[in-house]
This record gives structure tokens, C-alpha cells and sequence, in this order.
């Protein structure tokens, strides 16, 4: 059976929808940054996923090449995530989101390292006539963070945000966002086939002590 992040790692990939505090590893990650508004058709957004499942799904389906990589095991590609930030601004405000910065990612079995990334990137380049090369291999250690499941449209997450700002306010935490930890989203449902309502997404962002 595949390796599931999801069903491995339940406490990072299936919160509750409730805040709650949580240690989060290192972890790696294709990653793909920019800027701009994600909604935007076509835009950079769109552009940088199409990129980060091309590559995802290289390296998944490496097994069926020649190319081989040591301690491979079969796995489910996970599901897409992203870091967001303004700048010059500790909260994000969903209001300007031209002004979005992100860094559009998704997670890597440790097996992976860069001479079998960049292997991925020039082969889903030439397979799929996509420029792969702004992929980048990106290594990540949230640690402390708060976290919930959101559920419903992505203009209805600063509710589920205010909930967590009270969570820590009631336990001595804030919030400690830098420009090295970053407001976190892990998306859980398919938007084109699940209506808003049902949408489903982790919120997670860095804390420390009051």
C-alpha cells in the first residue's frame, strides 16, 4: 500500500476544527514563490502549481524510468500547501490580495535529495514542455505553531484565525510571525469538484510566549 501523508502524519495533515498547539518538524518540500493575486486566471499562481505537480509526480513515478533512486518507496503525492506573507506587514490582509506574496509548496519523502530533484526538473521540463527551473527544493522547520481545520471558502478564514488569536491569548501565546515563519495553509479539498462550503483547510501559523 502507498505511503499516505495524510493517514501517517494525521496530527499535522487532520487537525480538528479547533485551535490547537502542536511541534512541527523539519520537512522538505518542491516549493515555487511569487507574488500576486492567487484567484488571478492564469496567473502566476496557477502557473506555479502546474509546475509543482509536474514535478511531484516525476519524482513519483521514477520507479517506472530508469532512473533510480536509493530507499525509494512507494507514496501518494501529497496535498498542496503554501506560505504567505506581505510585505512589510505581520498580518496577512485578504482584502489587498494583489499584494500576496507566497511560496506555493508540496512535501517530499526524505529519500528525495537534490541530484534526484533536479533530475525531476529538467525531465518534467522536457516531458511535459513546461519550464520546471523556478522549482526549487526547500527545506523547512515550523516548529511551535498553532493550528485548526477551516472549514468552508478561503474569505472566511479570518474567523477561524480569530479563534486561534483568542486560543493563545488564553494561554499566554501570540502569534510570531518573521520572514522566516510564515502563515501556513494546507489545502485538503479539490476546488473544482467541492463546492465552497465544504472546503477544507489546514490554518497554521508560528507562536511563541507572550
Amino acid at each position: 500500500m502507498a505511503f499516505d501523508f495524510k493517514k501517517e502524519y494525521r496530527e499535522f495533515y487532520l487537525p480538528k476544527n479547533q485551535p490547537e498547539m502542536v511541534e512541527v518538524p523539519r520537512a522538505q518540500y518542491i516549493a515555487v514563490r511569487g507574488k500576486g493575486d492567487p484567484n488571478e486566471a492564469g496567473g502566476a499562481y496557477q502557473q506555479a502549481i502546474g509546475i509543482l505537480y509536474a514535478v511531484a509526480y516525476t519524482l513519483k513515478m521514477s520507479y517506472r524510468t530508469n532512473y533510480r533512486i536509493e530507499g525509494f518507496f512507494d507514496y501518494v503525492v501529497p496535498p498542496l500547501e503554501g506560505f504567505w506573507y506581505q510585505e512589510g506587514i505581520g498580518e496577512l490582509d485578504s482584502a489587498d490580495k494583489s499584494a500576496f506574496r507566497w511560496i506555493s509548496v508540496i512535501r517530499l519523502p526524505d529519500f528525495v535529495r537534490q541530484p534526484h530533484f533536479d533530475w525531476a526538473v529538467r525531465t518534467a521540463s522536457q516531458k511535459k514542455k513546461l519550464d520546471c527551473r523556478c522549482a526549487e527544493r526547500l527545506t523547512v522547520e515550523e516548529g511551535l505553531c498553532v493550528q485548526m481545520m477551516h472549514l468552508g471558502p478561503f474569505d472566511e478564514e479570518p474567523a477561524s484565525i480569530a479563534r486561534m488569536d483568542a486560543y493563545l491569548e488564553a494561554q499566554g501565546y501570540t502569534k510570531d510571525l518573521t520572514d522566516r515563519r510564515l502563515h501556513h495553509e494546507i489545502y485538503l479539498s479539490d476546488a473544482r469538484r467541492v463546492p465552497p462550503e465544504r472546503w477544507k483547510t489546514v490554518i497554521r501559523y508560528p507562536i511563541r510566549k507572550a
